[in-house]
């Protein structure tokens, strides 16, 4: 198959690229039509690969017909290759154009007298229940098998009802009477009840069929009281319950009660099963007594194994509302402390027990209880639950194996979570997790430093006392080059950086290198070089970055590692600045940017087309800008000294009835100032916008640039202080101020941010503008702005979350550059249709609820004849919002392309979020249609220019064409 393929169907619409498709399709066909078994049967399992690289419906229809002819005409284990392959690709099921056709050719097999071949037909209507809910045939096939005397068939029409029932209310209403016959039947074999009984889960279509299954089941259980019997029916019980959501509360009510009196710990174990996935489900339907009940069967239970189960859905539903209701006071009643309730007396009792699981959901419960309930005097408890997370932190760092690592990591979640709600608490959290740094174990050490990390970015408790403990660690640890150690190195650095509040003394930097040289490959120096660019240590971040540049193996790593060694540098220029020095600060900027468009030449050079590096990019172009801005803010600042107003200016501000011309030039320049911070907050915007994958820290700190750092406050410094400082308010800046920060760097620029307002409004106050304190105040603002380092966010140099849209657009052209050719009197009818491609976590941050659908049409040269057409509209702008199925959409626009020449039609998309926020992800995609005049109006325009009048026969002509619309 051709390279090109990847780019099946993007930009231009299906064009030269649409061969590629089809020789890869023509290729798998021909395997499909050879004589030996085994191409054949390769070609088959080929075809879910294919609808990955080309998600079409153009290329999917066609292969899904050649798989039913295979289906028809082959044997038995290739019908069986066609039924997985369509298992596999079931969410392109839904772009079969012919689905009728498909149909057909599969269902004729259903009359075959193999009963083998009737089962594999009814897995393969089974698995296409979603774009056949209604076909009657299919129904009565699945009802008629199900009578049959072949173990394999019946199995498989059971397989084909379950899936049906799921999807069509008729027939999941017609079928229960049958199921209902079947389980209870004598004839039927036990091992066939079990499973038919599941197939009940999907009643839920509507209240009375969920009753009468209800019943059905309710049944069951008393009168088959076999353990297999009861663990089927009571699991279907619950997934019935959870779809048709109004008797969870019954359920649970239900399997408590077998919890408490069933003796039989596999119905037990199934019962806690079902009541985590409702805790999960629906925490808000567990009411008081349920909870009460649980952990009194959790205290009174002598089995760990049980009693780490029910412990764990209560440490589920301690992190939900359900726990605000268990301790809230019913009325009435009097109010009793904490202490006295059931499950925090279970949670003390399980925090030191000898089994690891027990201790952390212990300590989890008392973790949740002390951040949920904040209003309650809960000291007693958040000693406990500190002591608890300590003991289980010396317990598990000594300890390599799996369990206790997974262990550790619930109880380092519960310490940062402990820190973040109950911030008195830090400071020994944090002085234990020092103390057992020492003697945990590698794999133990790791997390452990990414929770001190963790802990430090939300709250200044790694003091520069505690980095002597560390580097004395830091120098212990890098003794072998084994990988635990090597992701030690980058932990333990990251800890360091986030300890270090100011720049990295020498000593430090000097053990870090000596540490990298002994033992580190490449790869760990390049992951601490990134951190330390993401904490605001450049100056350690350009040594390193300039030490690997002789180390890798493209140009495009080198041009990239250049990129990074230069930001490094441009940002350690910044950091000489001193308040009320600015000739030296315009040469630190100076200096900063001479670096910054260096590196901006070597990130153009590392970019390719499978990594454009776009935000990259956006974003280092923003900062050289921004740099440039508030150089210029500081010449336009000087100027005052400069070239002060003339001896006039008072005079021609008079004369204007323009105030501000009192001020000279500098006010004039002031705007100009002004307007550019304004537009590159709107551009900060933009890049917002276009940023659907990045992480939440990189997203706040591009809003942090835009709304504090500098666009948007120094815009309304200038405001308030010279252009017009009595409309000025600082209502809305101040309630911005006090947002939550998460980061040392989001702390300090907060405290800068919340300085320079407090300087702008007390000088907006005292004096008029425009004088010397007036600009030294701009002039310092920038400055204290430019102090604070930049931090270069995950989103800069990872990508964890990877979405994009493919569009194509029909009618297109064979070549993208030739026009589509439309007559005039006709309206353009322009087919969207879109996939939604994910890298390997899909919706890790944000997931697509909707893509937006912009068309707009421009016309780009109009025809040579200088005549009237009468038009009704002489643009297109349309917008559809359309909800992707499957990652799979389409929609359709009527186009008017009255006017006669060539028209450019763009197709943009941008997606909305489940929380209704609007991304620019593009693609934008653009055709070009050739608008023609229609004939007749073209012969009529002709004799009109000749003199004739029209003949009667034409006229007649042109009444009937208009009267049919």
């Amino acid at each position: 198959m051709a390279a090109g393929a990847k780019s099946f169907l993007a930009d231009a619409g299906y064009g030269e690229q649409e061969l590629d498709a089809n020789s890869a399709l023509m290729e798998l066909d021909k395997g499909l039509r050879s004589g030996k078994l085994g191409e054949q049967c390769e070609a088959v399992v080929r075809f879910p690969r294919l609808f990955q690289k080309y998600p079409f419906p153009i290329l999917i229809n066609s292969a899904f017909l050649k798989l039913a002819d295979v289906f028809r005409v082959g044997n038995n284990f290739l019908r069986l290759c066609v039924l997985k392959v369509t298992q596999q690709s079931e969410k392109h099921l839904e772009k079969i154009l012919n689905v009728d056709e498909f149909v057909k050719r599969v269902f004729s097999v259903i009359h075959s007298n193999d009963p083998v071949a009737r089962a594999i037909t009814l897995r393969m209507l089974g698995s296409m229940a979603s774009i056949i809910p209604e076909r009657k045939n299919a129904h009565h096939s699945i009802r008629q098998s199900l009578d049959s005397h072949d173990n394999v068939e019946v199995e498989a029409a059971i397989f084909a009802a379950a899936n049906f029932s799921a999807q069509s209310k008729d027939f999941a209403g017609g079928i229960c009477n049958k199921i209902s016959e079947m389980i209870q039947g004598l004839a039927t074999p036990v091992d066939l009840k079990l499973k038919l009984i599941p197939i009940l889960q999907h009643m839920h279509h509507d209240a009375s069929l969920a009753s009468s299954s209800r019943q059905l089941l309710q049944q069951l259980v008393t009168s088959y009281p076999s353990t297999k019997m009861v663990i089927v029916t009571l699991h279907t019980f619950t997934l019935l319950a959870a779809s048709s959501l109004v008797d969870i509360p019954k359920q649970i009510q239900l399997l408590l009660q077998y919890l408490k009196n069933d003796p039989r710990k596999a119905v037990k174990r199934l019962a806690i099963q079902d009541l985590k996935l409702l805790a999960n489900k629906t925490p808000h339907t567990w009411s008081r007594e349920n909870i009460q009940a649980l952990c009194e069967c959790a205290l009174q239970t002598p089995y760990d194994s049980l009693k780490l189960g029910m412990l764990s859905v209560l440490s589920t539903l301690s992190g939900t509302i359900a726990i605000k209701q268990y301790f809230s006071v019913a009325p009435g009643t009097t109010a009793t402390t904490a202490r006295s309730f059931d499950l925090v007396k279970l949670a003390q009792e399980c925090c030191y027990h000898n089994n690891r699981g027990i201790a952390a959901h212990g300590v989890r419960v008392l973790t949740n209880i002390s951040a949920s309930c904040q209003e309650k005097d809960l000291l007693a408890l958040e000693q406990d639950a500190v002591f608890g997370l300590e003991s289980l932190l010396v317990l598990c760092s000594q300890d390599n194996s799996p369990g206790a690592q997974a262990t550790l990591k619930i109880a380092l979640t519960c310490m940062v979570k402990l820190a973040k709600c109950r911030p008195h608490l830090s400071q020994s959290v944090v002085e234990s997790l020092l103390t057992q740094l020492h003697n945990a174990q590698d794999a133990a050490r790791i997390l452990m430093c990414h929770c001190l990390a963790a802990i430090a970015m939300q709250l200044p408790v790694l003091g520069d006392g505690m980095l002597g403990d560390l580097m004395d660690l830091y120098k212990v640890i890098g003794r072998s080059a084994t990988d635990k150690q090597q992701e030690l190195l980058v932990s333990l650095a990251t800890v360091i950086f986030v300890a270090s509040q100011k720049a990295l003394s020498s000593e430090v930097k000097n053990v870090i290198k000596q540490q990298l040289e002994n033992v580190s490959n490449g790869w760990t120096a390049y992951r601490i070089a990134r951190q330390a660019s993401r904490m605001g240590n450049h100056d350690m971040a350009r040594e390193l970055y300039q030490s690997l540049l002789t180390q890798v193996a493209s140009e495009h790593f080198y041009f990239w590692l250049n990129s990074l060694k230069e930001f490094s540098h441009a940002e350690q220029c910044l950091t000489g600045l001193q308040e009320e020095d600015y000739s030296s600060a315009l040469s630190c900027i100076a200096e900063s940017l001479k670096s910054y468009h260096k590196g901006i030449a070597s990130l153009t050079a590392a970019s390719t087309p499978l990594n454009p590096l776009s935000f990259q990019c956006g974003f280092v172009k923003l900062r050289i800008d921004l740099l440039q801005a508030f150089s210029q803010l500081i010449c336009t600042c000087n100027s005052l000294k400069t070239s002060p107003p003339p001896a006039i200016a008072t005079t021609i501000a008079m004369t204007s009835g323009n105030d501000l011309q009192r001020c000279g030039r500098i006010s004039t320049q002031m705007k100009l100032s002004m307007e550019e911070f304004r537009n590159l907050a709107t551009r900060y915007g933009d890049l917002y916008q276009s940023s659907f994958d990045a992480d939440s820290a990189t997203l706040r700190n591009v809003e942090f640039i835009r709304q504090q750092q500098s666009c948007l406050l120094i815009s309304h410094a200038i405001e308030a202080l010279i252009l017009d400082p009595e409309s000025a308010s600082f209502q809305e800046y101040t309630s911005s101020g006090a947002a939550h920060v998460e980061s040392e760097y989001e702390r300090r620029m907060m405290s800068v941010f919340n300085h320079v307002l407090e300087e702008v409004e007390s000088l907006n106050r005292k004096y008029a503008p425009v004088s010397y304190l007036h600009t030294a105040c701009l002039c310092n603002a920038v400055i204290a702005l430019l102090k604070v380092p930049l931090s270069f966010q995950r989103y800069f140099f990872q990508k964890l979350q990877s979405t994009s849209i493919k569009l194509a657009l029909s009618p297109s052209p064979r070549n993208p550059a030739e026009p589509i050719a439309v007559q005039n009197n006709q309206q353009l009818a322009l087919k969207v249709e879109g996939v939604v491609q994910h890298g390997s976590k899909p919706g890790l941050f944000r997931k697509i609820q909707s893509v937006c659908l912009n068309v707009s049409s421009t016309l780009q040269s109009k025809s040579g004849q200088d005549y009237k057409i009468p038009i009704d509209n002489m643009t297109n702008e349309m917008e559809q919002r359309v909800e992707p199925h499957n990652d799979y959409f389409s929609t359709q626009f009527l186009l008017n392309l009255a006017i006669l020449g060539t028209h450019n039609i763009t197709v943009e998309s941008s997606v909305k979020d489940l929380n209704g926020i609007v991304w620019k992800t593009g693609p934008k995609t653009t055709i070009f249609v050739k608008s023609l005049e229609d004939p007749y109006s073209q012969q009529v325009r002709l004799q009109q220019q000749q003199g004739q009048p029209p003949s009667q026969q034409q006229q007649q002509q042109q009444r009937t064409a208009y009267s049919r619309f």
